[in-house]
């Protein structure tokens, strides 16, 4: 199920794509087939297919549940507190994957084993050809990407649990990788593997000015990290600057990736120096990418879902070049390519490969095109059965409609709900294509952090009854939110109206309690969310704006106006229309920002 071809050969891997995409539906039942064979004897498949009669798709999906976390997680954890594999794998259990924090404040683990890395080898070989068709040249220079590992956590198991990206990049298949002339970094393996971030970034851009001539294009994998990159070179652009003019690393650079950076620099470049800082000492860094790396051809980083909003400063930083986003995976499994790269990024639209996971889909109800309502555990058992019943393969998908994705996996995860909202933009061949339209519950978004309606109402309520009750008997009559990307970082912004409670007076807003709400309100939120502010510094302090009295009432009449329905308006926990915005933004009376970081340590699981 993991073909192998030569990544130089551009034609070779066209054709496997072809091969692939025009047998999607005998390589789906090919690879459920495979999957049941290898681990019809763990004991979470025994808990339901009896005999092997029962190794065929329609008793799988009768007999096997549509599951999310909460219903696996304590199979996982038995693994990861040193139980054996076979509880849901046949093969062993090499690592476990860290997905987003959950509202318990652990971040979700997933099962992993050595081939699965193999078969992620194998997708990312597949993007060099679909690059290579639309963009000329790949192979006369380099790519500068930075990329970045992120905290390990040690299981009872001796296990490792780390983030997708970071076993990937630590992992043998990476840093022993074949020559491939396409894929040429202009990063060291040794400062991608820093574990400094700061001094990672630092390190990574330097070399990436240093071979600014033969920089061909650009990028990282979040829109985020990239524009933090932006933000970073900003600030330290006269040091990097000094550093390239004298031959030398600054000191305060102590990690084992010195010697590497220093053999990149290869002694003073006095003319260089001079004309990365005259371009970076221009008042507007409009179209900077551009003027540093002129011979780069496009900007390579993930704009789709979330990661949307930061698409007009992209462009504003680009000077014109093409955004492309690549490819679509998570921790759970890698799931499908882009085949149309330089699309506009409102078009992006992802191909599924077929022999990555065994797919279904649950159908999705589209109301307005605004409002999605899915299947959830906060709907009856009689609901969800139903929705399963409607489930389907996936070559069945229908163009246009909405869908849950659910992957079966080789790793141990069987029907499980990844949480992610597709809509079906048409097919390949056989194979559908899918535009990725939101995570299943959440509102706010910066980086890799998830904070869904419940969390968020989970730290305001928090908020509200340590800091706003006494002494301060202010009363919290509405709230709302939005992820702010106009600055670098990004942040979380809460809308408050507060009233007092004794009177009908303007509140007195007292700073120190303000702000100890919005440290609370981040105390509060989760793993990832506390990760992304305090170590790796790519979500800015969570600011509260308090709005006057009245506002939630002419939002209402706004969203009215718009066409929602009077009799059914609930107050939006996250608002992204420029005209709600408007409306909330011109009625502030009061801004306040959390003047600490959260606490934040990699948790061990072994607590």
């Amino acid at each position: 199920m993991i073909p192998s071809y030569d990544p130089n050969d551009t034609e070779a891997g066209l054709k496997l794509l072809e091969d692939l995409t025009t047998n999607a539906e005998t390589i789906q039942q090919q690879v459920l087939h495979q999957i049941l064979s290898q681990n019809f004897g763990t004991q979470y498949l025994r808990a339901f297919l009896d005999g092997e009669s029962d190794k065929n798709l329609q008793s799988f999906k009768n007999k096997v549940p549509v599951v999310n976390y909460d219903d696996i997680k304590l199979f996982i954890q038995r693994i990861a507190d040193g139980e054996s594999s076979d509880i849901v794998s046949a093969q062993p259990i090499t690592e476990l994957l860290t997905s987003s924090g959950t509202s318990a404040g652990k971040p979700k683990l997933m099962p992993s084993t050595a081939e699965e890395l193999e078969r992620k080898t194998f997708f990312y070989s597949m993007l060099v050809p679909i690059m290579n068709k639309y963009v000329n040249g790949l192979d006369e220079g380099k790519g500068m990407y930075l990329l970045f590992i992120k905290p390990e956590i040690k299981t009872l198991s001796g296990l490792m649990a780390r983030p997708v990206l970071t076993s990937y990049y630590k992992s043998q298949h990476f840093r022993n990788r074949p020559f491939n002339k396409y894929n040429v970094y202009t990063s060291p393996d040794q400062t991608i593997l820093c574990q400094d971030s700061k001094q990672s970034m630092y390190c990574q851009l330097l070399c990436g000015l240093v071979q600014r001539s033969h920089v061909l294009r650009v990028g990282a994998v979040f829109a985020s990290a990239f524009l933090r990159a932006v933000k970073f070179l900003e600030d330290h652009y006269k040091e990097l600057c000094a550093d390239i003019r004298t031959g030398t690393v600054t000191s305060w650079i102590t990690d084992s990736c010195r010697d590497s950076v220093l053999s990149i620099l290869n002694g003073p470049n006095q003319e260089l120096a001079d004309e990365i800082e005259s371009e970076c000492a221009e008042k507007s860094w409009e179209g900077i990418l551009r003027k540093l790396w002129p011979k780069a051809k496009y900007v390579e980083v993930i704009v789709t879902g979330s990661m949307a909003q930061y698409i007009p400063t992209l462009e504003f930083y680009s000077g014109g070049l093409p955004l492309v986003s690549t490819m679509y995976a998570s921790s759970e499994c890698y799931f499908g390519i882009n085949l149309n790269p330089l699309c506009d990024p409102a078009d992006v639209s992802y191909t599924l490969l077929p022999n990555m996971a065994y797919f279904e889909f649950l159908p999705v109800d589209d109301k307005s095109h605004e409002e999605i309502n899915f299947a959830s555990h906060s709907n009856t058992d009689d609901d969800d059965a139903l929705k399963e019943d409607l489930i389907v393969d996936l070559v069945n998908v229908e163009v246009g409609r909405y869908y849950e994705i659910v992957i079966t996996t080789f790793t141990g995860l069987y029907r499980y709900r990844v949480g992610d909202i597709l809509k079906v933009t048409g097919f390949h061949n056989k194979a559908p294509q899918f535009r990725f339209v939101q995570r299943r519950n959440v509102v706010l978004s910066i980086d890799t952090d998830k904070t869904s309606e419940e969390d968020l109402l989970n730290a305001v309520t928090q908020a509200k009854l340590n800091h706003l009750q006494q002494p301060s008997s202010l009363l919290l009559m509405e709230y709302t939110s939005y992820a702010d990307t106009s600055s670098i970082p990004g942040h979380y912004v809460l809308f408050w109206e507060l009233k007092p409670r004794y009177s009908n007076d303007p509140p007195k807003l007292d700073d120190k309690t303000m702000e100890d709400c919005c440290s609370e309100v981040e105390d509060c939120l989760d793993y990832v969310y506390r990760r992304c502010r305090n170590r790796d510094k790519s979500i800015g302090p969570l600011e509260i704006r308090v709005v006057s009295l009245g506002t939630f009432d002419s939002l209402m009449d706004f969203c009215v106006s718009q066409g929602s329905s009077l009799n059914q308006y609930k107050t939006p926990r996250c608002v992204k229309s420029g005209g709600a915005l408007e409306i909330l933004d011109s009625r502030v009376i009061g801004r306040f920002f959390s003047k600490r970081v959260p606490r934040w340590e990699p948790l061990g699981l072994d607590s």
